[in-house]
């Protein structure tokens, strides 16, 4: 008899489970979106005047000036435009000398013998970074005396493998570029496919 009991008991409550089971909420009704009244617009101000900004070491030099806008009928490189490109590299290679000075009085203010090797290790891969960042720029100082000596031959702003005029506006995002963008181009794609 106990398991007919057990048969009973087991069928009645998987009906008891569905009498109390309780029924689903609806959901409820999403509210309307608020629309907003347009706010009227505020007074023009005056446009703040222009600061100039203190040069840092990422920005780069050449950015910092006024482009030339060359006059109707102005030929290309000309001695305003000549002296513009001068003024730019001279400026470049000043703040690039000027860090170089920086670096070499970091490097003596900063040497220290640490007793920990994790310390000693850490400021010598810093002074490593620092020197190739200066090798690099050194690199840099010695192609921009190369471009001012070509300003002073006035053979300045021409490509030197087709001898197109390379552009003001290439000038000035790269002073001491010596190739038209196109030949540019087409040696950094061999490049590329030499060296992969």
């Amino acid at each position: 008899m106990a398991a007919k009991t057990r048969k009973k008991t087991s069928a009645a409550k998987p009906v008891a489970a569905k009498s109390t089971a309780k029924p689903k909420a609806k959901a409820k009704p999403k509210a309307k979106p608020v629309v907003k009244a347009k706010a009227e617009p505020a007074p023009a101000k005056p446009a703040p005047k222009p600061r100039a900004r203190p040069v840092s070491a990422v920005d780069s030099p050449f950015k910092n000036f006024i482009p030339y806008e060359p006059k109707r009928g102005e030929a290309y490189m000309d001695g305003k435009q000549l002296d513009h490109f001068r003024d730019i590299l001279m400026k470049w290679r000043q703040e690039l000398m000027e860090e170089v000075d920086r670096t070499v009085h970091h490097m003596q203010d900063e040497a220290a013998n640490f007793p920990d090797p994790a310390d000693r290790a850490t400021q010598e891969e810093e002074f490593s970074i620092e020197l190739r960042t200066r090798d690099r720029e050194r690199k840099l100082i010695k192609k921009i005396d190369q471009t001012i000596e070509r300003i002073d031959q006035e053979d300045y702003g021409y490509c030197d493998t087709c001898g197109v005029e390379i552009g003001l506006r290439r000038l000035e995002a790269r002073p001491t570029a010596t190739q038209c963008v196109d030949c540019k181009t087409l040696d950094e794609i061999k490049e590329r496919q030499l060296h992969g």
